[in-house]
């Protein structure tokens, strides 16, 4: 047995380890720029977790390694706090760069010609402008059973309720949408609905026929509905097979 089976596999960045050498791995050069700050403490967390899975998988008894976890500290740690500075430092660098402009003050005795909420409330303020879909029953003589403005609070308590029952209704232990083709297109029609919806509330800045818009608004959510039902049940055969087959070569049937 030689000297290298004998010795005792570092995995804290001062060992050699059992890492074979790839593209990734940094010349000496680089390794010695990365010698203090935040750079130092992201690259030994990424050296050392790099050589603990390479570790984990030789030590495996199966084909593909087992379901390990790693501590908080200072895997988990690191690399939140190497991802946070990133994005803390790029919103830092967009606002110094390009600063928002100012615009004049608001006249309190002048209204605008074009009111509009907050943009996340564009969907909401949508709902409220869904007057051609009120009925008109001929027993109440061809007039409305209930005012334009009240029908578009209710379609927005209708919308809200159901979004709010959803996970109420499926239950299943599925993560991924190729497991429930079904409801992961109900969950994208909402997403584009949503969008439509938005567009129809600002028809008055959008370059189309409000008629067609109008249209739009309720016929892409269900195309888009359609298409992502129809992908995801082509998919789901072949996923399920390479799921299952890699369920047993991590747990073989006994």
């Amino acid at each position: 047995m030689s000297d290298n089976d004998t010795d005792d596999v570092r995995t804290d960045g001062s060992g050699t380890g059992i890492v074979s050498p790839d593209d990734e791995t940094p010349a000496w050069s680089e390794r010695k720029e990365r010698t203090q700050g935040l750079s130092r403490l992201t690259y030994e967390y990424f050296e050392r977790a790099r050589r603990e899975d390479q570790d984990l998988r030789q030590q495996s008894d199966y084909v593909e390694r087992d379901v390990l976890a790693f501590p908080a500290w200072p895997h988990e740690m690191m690399r939140n706090i190497a991802l946070t500075s990133f994005f803390v430092g790029m919103i830092l660098f967009v606002s110094a760069t390009l600063p928002p402009e100012m615009p004049n003050p608001a006249n309190s005795g002048v209204t605008p010609a074009i009111i509009l909420p907050d943009w996340y409330l564009y969907w909401s303020f949508g709902l409220l402008k869904l007057g051609p879909l009120n009925p008109e029953l001929s027993i109440l003589g061809g007039s409305k059973l209930m005012a334009d403005r009240t029908y578009g609070v209710l379609a927005n308590v209708v919308v809200v309720g159901f979004v709010a029952i959803v996970p109420f209704l499926n239950k299943g232990s599925a993560r991924r949408p190729v497991e429930q083709p079904f409801w992961a297109a109900v969950g994208m029609s909402g997403v584009i609905f949503s969008l439509t919806i938005a567009a129809l509330s600002i028809k008055n800045l959008v370059p189309m026929d409000s008629h067609l818009l109008f249209d739009l608004t309720f016929l892409v959510p269900i195309i888009s509905a359609t298409i992502t039902y129809a992908v995801l049940k082509t998919m789901r055969e072949g996923y399920m097979f390479d799921l299952n087959r890699r369920y047993y070569r991590l747990r073989p049937p006994k």
